[in-house]
């Protein structure tokens, strides 16, 4: 791909602040844009206003600047595209793709997050219920940059998805496809807990007529206690004076080959070197690390 048509993100969500693992997305989604002379942009992905932490966002923007990180042209809010989402989402629905769904959790109990398809063909009316896609019986499959190949059975591994929750909250499977293509995105590099998702993402690509980008999908960062470093587990918060230390890591974390004088390094002069030697093939295939063993 030549340098003048690569465009990355990173898109981080203000239920939290940014951690180590979110730190390990954001440095391989940046490297390989700049290694690439592409541009990185900056989307807030602001669609839960119950689930955002107040302040959330101007930390995640005063972390990402404190740890070096330029991003190109104006940030991104998901809650300022809400008219777009509720046009495609009409369309959809319209055209018959999508329906009501007034399930509760109770009702969807044992069936291990796969939607039997109970309001498929019920008919209801769209207010006060969610909105389902319907999916087709089909595998789809894509080539993961780092993790390989990747297949998933719409019909049979996920069923029907939603694509606007019951209180009128646009879900990220129709945001994401909706904003990575608006914004021309040709490569998304994020956590492999996304990798499942994928399939999804291309079959609404697919249905809306929009652009495939490329994938690549980082590997997860585990907490000694087996659970991924996140929000939902309060993962500490990145500290505004180890930005060099942590990038370091992050680094290694991503398979890459840091010298040892770099050991002590300003932040900006360890992403310098990381766009100049970033190497996508090192990056580790499994797709979790250990925490504990990149300390």
């Amino acid at each position: 791909m030549n340098a003048s048509s690569y465009v990355g993100r990173f898109a981080p969500t203000p239920s939290g602040y940014l951690h180590f693992g979110s730190l390990v997305a954001a440095l391989a989604s940046y490297l390989d844009a700049r290694h690439a002379g592409g541009q990185w942009l900056l989307r807030m992905e602001d669609l839960d206003p119950p689930r955002e932490v107040p302040g959330a966002q101007d930390a995640i923007l005063h972390t990402l600047e404190t740890y070096g990180f330029e991003w190109d042209g104006q940030l991104v809010r998901q809650s300022e595209r809400l008219d777009v989402y509720a046009a495609r989402l009409e369309q959809l629905f319209s055209q018959g793709l999508a329906y009501a769904c007034t399930c509760s959790r109770k009702q969807l109990e044992g069936y291990n997050g796969i939607y039997p398809g109970f309001c498929r063909n019920a008919g209801h009316d769209a207010e006060d219920a969610a909105i389902r896609l319907r999916v087709p019986e089909l595998n789809y499959h894509f080539h993961d940059r780092v993790q390989g190949e990747f297949r998933q059975h719409l019909g049979r591994e996920v069923g029907d998805f939603i694509i606007r929750r019951r209180d009128g909250l646009y879900a990220y499977q129709l945001a994401v496809v909706l904003d990575d293509a608006w914004q021309g995105i040709t490569d998304v590099v994020r956590g492999a807990d996304l990798l499942d998702s994928t399939p999804r993402q291309l079959y609404l690509q697919e249905l809306l007529g929009l652009s495939q980008p490329r994938y690549l999908h980082v590997p997860l960062i585990i907490q000694p206690d087996g659970h991924k470093l996140g929000k939902t587990y309060r993962s500490p918060p990145l500290p505004g004076d180890q930005a060099s230390p942590l990038l370091l890591r992050a680094l290694r974390a991503l398979g890459q080959q840091p010298p040892a004088e770099l050991a002590g390094a300003a932040a900006g002069e360890l992403l310098a070197w990381g766009i100049e030697h970033w190497d996508a093939t090192r990056i580790p295939r499994s797709p979790t690390l250990a925490e504990a063993q990149l300390r």
